[in-house]
């Protein structure tokens, strides 16, 4: 086995990826950032929940917000759902996993609020679950999803942002969910520098 070549392979895949979900995405990603700004203006927060690598993302996504991206700035309103081990096992040991983002959503979000679902394959029950709790408690959600979008196409609402990873491999998915998590930061700085 070459690992050089293979290694070679894994780069040049991935900015296939790039490539191509740049055209595709371009669009979804600016309506994604525009919603989150106008959510921070008026005093409304993000929420972000995901599995395992996409639980990652969420986390990552909120501590660029809290903290800062770029460029220095007051910390914004953003929280993962993926960080509070003693309310997600409590959740999952009483009810169930497939509620361990649903509740908090219902128990934190507002109306006006963002969701930030990420599942590279739209088929996370439980972050699904917390997509129509997100509706119910009258929030706009974006939606990070790959493959087909899975379910969570299915359950968005007509104000809702749906980025779709044009792949069917989960690392590539992850890979362009990170550089769309970086677009979105950038973005809302960007937004909040003109709106300052």
């Amino acid at each position: 086995m070459d690992l050089i070549k293979r290694i070679n392979k894994n780069f040049q895949d991935s900015i296939s990826t790039k490539q191509v979900s740049a055209d595709m995405l371009a669009e979804p990603i600016a309506r994604a950032a525009q919603i989150m700004t106008q959510c921070i203006l008026s005093g409304g927060k993000i929420l972000s929940c995901g599995n395992g690598g996409s639980a990652g993302d969420a986390q990552h996504f909120s501590s660029e917000m809290l903290n800062r991206f770029e460029m220095e700035r007051p910390g914004l309103a953003a929280m993962a759902l993926t960080t509070d081990t003693s309310t997600i096992t409590s959740i999952a040991n009483d009810y169930s996993y497939e509620q361990i983002f649903s509740k908090q959503v219902t128990a934190l979000g507002h109306h006006g609020d963002i969701l930030l679902a990420i599942s590279t394959s739209g088929n996370s029950i439980n972050v699904n679950k917390a997509v129509q709790a997100a509706h119910e408690r009258e929030m706009l959600v974006v939606g990070l999803s790959g493959k087909q979008g899975g379910e969570l196409t299915s359950i968005l609402s007509p104000g809702d942002v749906e980025i779709r990873v044009p792949s069917e491999s989960t690392a590539r998915i992850q890979e362009v969910h990170l550089l769309v998590i970086h677009c979105l930061c950038d973005l809302i700085d960007h937004q909040l520098g003109l709106a300052g």
